[in-house]
């Protein structure tokens, strides 16, 4: 019997419709197939498998002799449970033995033990001999799965405070959060290992492991000497508290040679091997009544390195980089021609009457040479007008003062200059005595180590080489120097006044027997009206062959020693060379050095 018109439609829309669901299984199945094959096949593996990371150890930082550790990673282990390997009639056992083995609440423990999960991990970083009293009860107890205690390092730093602010410190889980180990975090943090064990649905170990050794990561050999970072900290930490800085203090020392830091201190200091505790009797009479965010606040001020992070008003000390423009540029060239210039106490700038700081004892006739022995504020302006603001600017760029130097540190802070367009006469003239701006310490050190360079600018650098963990290699951090910014000659010439400085003028009190120390004193003020001063003190030994720029501040000094650069960070700088200067010899010199 023929179909009918009406069946016939019915029999091609059922073929139709049943085509169309055969395109669409077959389109799904390949889509399956072939693009979320991979990806469903990866979260089968993950769920038929556990796996447990290998903390590489982090590399070991040196300073710069390979003598002293200052930050090494110490071996310690961590402890997980398999909850789905642990029978249940063990459970209660087996949580109440962790908790009292590393003093851990039972409860929460237990709620760990108890999970339908994979893996939980129940304490991090412990020594050994914890791990090993688990051990000992697993073997008594004739348990073999459902626990595991695994490789993990711990980082730790012998000398606690030393460098404190250069090293840093690294988190919980071995990340670098501060200093060197910030900066460096890819080289010393390595490539964590896993230990991958095959599991049924339920997660129950199918046994055997794979085991995927950590590779450690590289090590550090900084340019800190840790002879003459102990010495800097100990007068550091002396002339903060003789002379009441509220504000502590900071000391640069520097080899103009390559720019390697020899050390870089801060007072207060930290003990980085407990970085959220606080560490001055200030701090710690009060600590308990702070609320979160000031304790977050106050820590964060102790790991502050003032040396690159804070800005300060260089005063004096900075004539240095203006008597350097001055003679670059011709203005003089005869540092000792008498009656070149003429101090009466002040000089007027345009609408400003600014006054030399003896303005009550005029200095009088004076060459340039008596001019910076002096301190004279009216010398440095007069040179700076001649100058003219276009050619100031140009020195300062070359100066590096412009931009961070670029260490590799982390949190370092730029300078602060009136912009050029609007540098007017006050302005160039109070810039051309150190004050009215701001820059860093370490833009100040590197300046006068152009100078004491030879007159040519080197980028100062914390890391001297790196070592590879696997092969041993050891690559050198290449030294970075600039434009030759004044001329050797014009280098050795304002040296020469340094040296008088330290021997005729302000900076008496950093002389040292048997060597020739050359300096300027600074004193400015902290702000504008604020009734706080910043001191400071740079030398360099020795003048003749310079291996050695020393930069002290000292902020808001308020003992009976006054607040003067002269008579409070001189002094400082005279102690530390004393002992630093002997030590240098004892030392062959291995650096690459500027012909």
């Amino acid at each position: 019997m023929p179909l009918s018109l009406s069946n016939k439609k019915k029999l091609r829309n059922t073929l139709f419709i049943s085509l169309a669901i055969i395109l669409l299984l077959t389109a799904r199945i390949s889509y399956i197939q072939f693009i979320c094959g991979p990806e469903l096949s990866s979260m089968a593996s993950s769920q038929q498998s556990q796996s447990r990371s290998i903390s590489a150890k982090r590399g070991t930082v040196y300073d710069s002799t390979g003598k002293y550790i200052l930050a090494v990673s110490s071996s310690v282990e961590s402890v997980n449970v398999n909850p789905t390997n642990i029978p249940s009639d063990q459970k209660e056992k087996v949580a109440r033995v962790l908790s009292q083995i590393f003093e851990l609440d039972y409860e929460t423990i237990l709620k760990k033990v108890s999970k339908r999960s994979s893996i939980e991990t129940i304490v991090k970083k412990v020594d050994k001999i914890k791990t090993d009293e688990l051990r000992n009860w697993i073997t008594e107890n004739e348990i073999t799965t459902g626990i595991n205690i695994d490789e993990d390092s711990k980082r730790y730093y012998p000398y606690n405070d030393l460098a404190a602010q250069v090293i840093g410190f690294c988190g919980s889980d071995n990340q670098g959060l501060d200093g060197v180990e910030a900066k460096y975090d890819d080289e010393l943090k390595g490539k964590n290992g896993k230990i991958q064990r095959q599991t049924n649905a339920a997660g129950a170990s199918l046994g055997g492991e794979d085991y995927i050794a950590a590779i450690d990561g590289n090590n550090l050999y900084l340019t800190i000497d840790m002879t003459i970072q102990s010495i800097v900290e100990k007068y550091l930490e002396e002339a903060c508290i003789d002379n009441i800085c509220t504000d502590g203090g900071s000391i640069i020392a520097m080899d103009p040679r390559n720019g390697d830091i020899l050390a870089m201190a801060n007072y207060p200091a930290y003990n980085l091997n407990t970085p959220y505790e606080p560490y001055t009797d200030e701090l710690k009479q009060i600590w308990d009544s702070l609320e979160q965010k000031d304790k977050t606040i106050a820590l964060q001020g102790m790991w502050r390195n003032k040396a690159i992070s804070d800005t300060y008003e260089p005063g004096s000390v900075f004539k240095t980089v203006t008597a350097s423009a001055a003679l670059e540029e011709g203005i003089i060239s005869d540092i000792d021609a008498p009656g070149q210039f003429c101090c009466t106490g002040a000089i007027q700038v345009a609408n400003a009457r600014i006054k030399c700081w003896r303005y009550y004892r005029p200095h009088g006739s004076e060459s340039l040479r008596e001019g910076l022995m002096n301190s004279c504020n009216p010398v440095f302006i007069g040179l700076g007008q001649k100058i003219g603001v276009t050619k100031y600017y140009e020195y300062l760029r070359k100066f590096g003062l412009f931009s961070k130097t670029g260490i590799k540190l982390p949190g370092e802070a730029n300078s602060i200059f009136v912009k050029e367009e609007k540098a007017g006469p006050v302005e160039l003239a109070t810039i051309s005595f150190g004050q009215r701006f701001e820059i860093t310490p370490l833009q100040m050190i590197t300046a006068v180590s152009t100078i004491a360079n030879k007159g040519i600018y080197i980028k100062p650098r914390i890391v001297k080489s790196i070592q590879n963990s696997q092969t041993g290699e050891i690559t050198e951090v290449p030294i970075e120097t600039g434009e030759q910014v004044i001329s050797k000659e014009n280098a050795e010439k304002v040296l020469s006044m340094m040296n008088s400085v330290v021997s005729e003028g302000t900076g008496k009190n950093a002389q040292v027997i048997g060597y020739n120390v050359g300096g300027k004193t600074g004193t400015s003020e902290d702000g504008v009206n604020t009734g706080k001063y910043v001191t400071s003190f740079c030398g360099v030994a020795e003048t003749d062959e310079p291996k050695i720029v020393l930069l002290i501040t000292l902020y808001n000094p308020t003992g009976e020693g006054g607040h003067q650069g002269g008579g409070v960070a001189a002094p400082v700088g005279g102690k530390i060379l004393s002992e630093v200067l002997p030590y240098l010899e004892t030392k062959k010199w291995t650096g690459s050095k500027i012909p």
